[in-house]
């Protein structure tokens, strides 16, 4: 039997998803061929910040194309478990400011396995990101969320704004 779900309630299992997870799968296409690529992700205010090497594939494609779409997901081996978010949107590169430092703070609070790669946390900053990984601050901005959730009812998709 379906549950009945407000959308504050949806809105609340669709942070609760996106405050645990780590992966966000990226999708990106060119020439009409797809592309699809996992990145580490932290979310502030409707933003998903992540890092890439810029010469990557869906880098390359979605700063080109002014588009890409992303998911995350909870892993489930069975479909009345199926629960997660597809988005489209637009990938930006993140060069400094106060944004950048915000960012980086957070994907450092919640990825903390990072400050083994730093001897002093207090100078970093995204040029030594750049220099030690080849990698740079992009924001995902989803113009369209869509939370689809089985365990409420198989099929189950509803817009959100978060």
């Amino acid at each position: 039997m379906a549950r009945q779900t407000s959308t504050k309630h949806i809105n609340i299992l669709a942070k609760k998803l996106i405050n645990e997870k780590y992966t966000m799968t990226l999708a990106t296409a060119s020439r009409h061929v797809a592309w699809a690529a996992p990145v580490y992700y932290v979310a502030e205010k409707n933003r998903f910040y992540f890092f890439s090497d810029p010469k990557s594939r869906h880098i390359r494609e979605a700063l080109s194309s002014g588009q890409a779409g992303a998911s995350i997901y909870e892993e489930s081996g069975q479909w009345q478990d199926i629960k997660g978010i597809q988005m489209s949107g637009k990938i930006v590169e993140i060069s400094s400011g106060t944004e950048a430092i915000t960012a980086l703070n957070a994907y450092v609070q919640k990825f903390q396995l990072i400050r083994s790669f730093f001897n002093d946390m207090a100078a970093l900053d995204l040029d030594r990101i750049f220099f030690r990984f080849q990698a740079k601050l992009y924001r995902f901005t989803p113009e369209l969320m869509i939370y689809m959730d089985n365990t409420i009812h198989f099929g189950f998709k509803e817009e959100i704004e978060l």
